[in-house]
């Protein structure tokens, strides 16, 4: 029966929904309701997101501690810099990560870290995910920063997500 219906809190929804909007429809509304109810969840399982079974609790503490603390010192950065323009010692520029992580879910949590922190946008990644592009808005050492989000963020991802 799970895979006739995929999501039945969904399908009994759905034929629910159908039903109170048309409440003078004949057998064919009810077999088109019917039809919706299961066709849709089973034509959009593959956009449901993969179980995730997080691994390692004090890793997940110790990566927001560490995203809380890189997020202060990047808004500290951007600050200084939208204050003092002419005193900004880097340019912005690109840099290129060498990814290991292949969880989508791992990924997801890796882009929304990369947003949230402050002077730092997640530009591109690769068909294979194996290579993250990130616009940096000082980069002084663009190893340091592909170290640092390996070290600091990748490596956690890992040991939650796939270990």
């Amino acid at each position: 029966m799970k895979r006739l219906l995929p999501a039945p809190l969904v399908s009994v929804g759905l034929a629910l929904a159908w039903w109170l909007l048309n409440p003078d429809g004949g057998r064919g509304q009810l077999v088109l309701a019917l039809l919706l109810a299961i066709g849709l969840p089973l034509l959009l399982q593959g956009l449901r997101p993969q179980r995730v079974r997080v691994r390692h609790p004090l890793t997940v503490l110790r990566l927001c501690l560490r995203v809380m603390l890189d997020t202060t010192r990047s808004n500290i950065a951007v600050l200084r810099y939208l204050l003092q323009p002419s005193r900004r010692p880097h340019p912005a520029g690109f840099v290129h990560i060498p990814l290991q992580v292949r969880d989508p879910n791992a990924l997801a949590v890796l882009a929304m870290i990369v947003c949230i922190t402050p002077g730092t946008v997640w530009a591109e990644l690769s068909l294979d995910r194996s290579l993250l592009m990130l616009h940096v808005l000082e980069v002084a050492d663009a190893q340091a920063v592909a170290a640092h989000v390996q070290r600091c963020y990748e490596a956690p991802l890992m040991e939650i997500f796939e270990s």
